[in-house]
């Protein structure tokens, strides 16, 4: 048995990123950049109206009112794609609509409300005095030709995605989605929706392992419970070696009579890095590789294999996908958290500020069957191990659920 930083040392050793693809933009959502980008061009490209008015010269609008308006020629209209070529001479204006290219000579926009309004006279009143830059958008004013605009790691959400747009980027280099094969032993599974019989259990986590890996990223190209005989685990597994990336189990690591899962991955020539880690929930871990491909052996008690995904899979992952890991985070408990004397505890919990202070506490239920206690958690709370329980006051490491929020 190992501990626990001994385990992600290892494991850190065989995490090499993904190659990369190229997808079209209307596929790129949720992807990970493989490069970093920079702006090819300023944006704004060219000075243009944030309002639809008429493009002016401000001095020529000294002094207007309502009452002693501003009175200007109209010589032509700038719209947006269709830009004037011509140039103001004092006394004159242009209509400019949004987004429109602001003339040469102009160096601010009056909105249509303060004014006589758009008509096809050749004259304009102006019942406002304006400033030099009012209502424009100066060119390169959010973003420099050769700012960074999305660094490499970047998970594609529609504010990238209109980002790249707006620069022009159809397609684009992203991390290939990690193939990945999950599977759980027991012959006393069966699936939700089917009638128990005596000493059966509804596979539950084959559907918390596939949701985790569409919430990362990954693609589950294998999905199964496998027979408690070493025959179904090495039709299974023969097959998942040579087509996935990673390979995660629920159930078989221990020491049961019919846990074979160990075996059957030794004798199909898997590395064993590790099987047993100082931690609770989840001491029985098997950490293996092959030709590249990642194994993680899981308990099968549910809260076990949650939290081993969570704490072991995870991570992992994410740096085979490009993607900045996760870092834990310290918070002040409110409730009593119990420790062991030579394992690494992790409990699920719930955070939230308080008094400008980060507090959390287990949640009510700690064993690692009970995976209700997942329901109301927000977070994964870890403590060294040691002789007496953590005290409220007490710190504590925590790690956010990523699709959960600290209030």
């Amino acid at each position: 048995m190992i501990t626990v930083q001994k385990a992600k040392s290892i494991i850190d050793q065989y995490l090499n990123q993904l190659d990369s693809e190229v997808v079209l933009i209307n596929e790129s959502s949720g992807r990970i950049i493989n490069h970093n980008l920079e702006a090819t061009f300023p944006f704004p490209r060219f000075d243009n109206s944030a309002m639809d008015g008429f493009a002016v010269r401000s001095i020529d609008t000294v002094g207007a009112s309502q009452e002693h308006p501003a009175s200007l020629k109209v010589i032509g209209i700038s719209s947006a794609g269709v830009p004037s070529d011509l140039t103001l001479n004092p006394g004159e204006c242009i209509q400019c609509m949004t987004g429109a290219s602001i003339p040469n000579g102009a160096d601010a926009v009056v909105i249509v409300e303060h004014t006589s309004g758009f008509t096809d006279n050749d004259t304009v009143h102006v019942f406002e005095e304006t400033h030099s830059g009012k209502h424009i958008r100066k060119m390169g004013e959010e973003i420099q030709k050769g700012d960074s605009l999305i660094v490499k790691g970047t998970r594609i959400t529609p504010s990238e995605i209109g980002v790249l747009a707006s620069f022009g980027h159809r397609k684009f280099s992203v991390v290939k989605k990690p193939r990945i094969a999950i599977f759980g032993t027991g012959d006393e599974l069966i699936e939700p929706g089917e009638i128990l019989d005596d000493g059966q259990v509804y596979n539950s986590n084959l559907y918390i392992f596939a949701d985790l890996v569409k919430n990362l990223g990954g693609h589950v190209t294998m999905k199964n419970v496998v027979k408690d005989s070493k025959e179904s685990l090495n039709s299974f597994l023969s097959k998942a070696l040579k087509t996935s990336d990673v390979i995660i189990s629920s159930g078989g690591v221990s020491m049961g009579r019919f846990d074979y899962v160990r075996d059957v991955y030794i004798g199909l020539g898997v590395k064993e890095h590790f099987w047993k880690v100082a931690q609770k929930p989840g001491k029985p871990l098997f950490f293996g590789t092959k030709k590249g491909t990642l194994i993680f052996g899981l308990p099968g008690n549910p809260i076990s294999a949650y939290i081993g995904f969570m704490k072991w899979v995870w991570p992992a992952l994410e740096s085979i996908m490009g993607i900045p890991k996760s870092k834990p985070i310290t918070g002040l408990l409110t409730e009593p958290f119990p420790r062991e004397n030579c394992k690494y505890r992790y409990l699920f919990g719930q955070a939230w500020f308080e008094n400008e202070k980060l507090l959390c506490k287990p949640t009510g239920k700690i064993g690692s069957h009970m995976l209700s206690s997942s329901l109301s958690a927000n977070c994964i709370l870890g403590s060294e191990q040691g002789e007496n329980p953590l005290q409220p006051g007490d710190k504590i490491n925590i790690n956010v659920l990523p699709w959960k929020h600290i209030k």
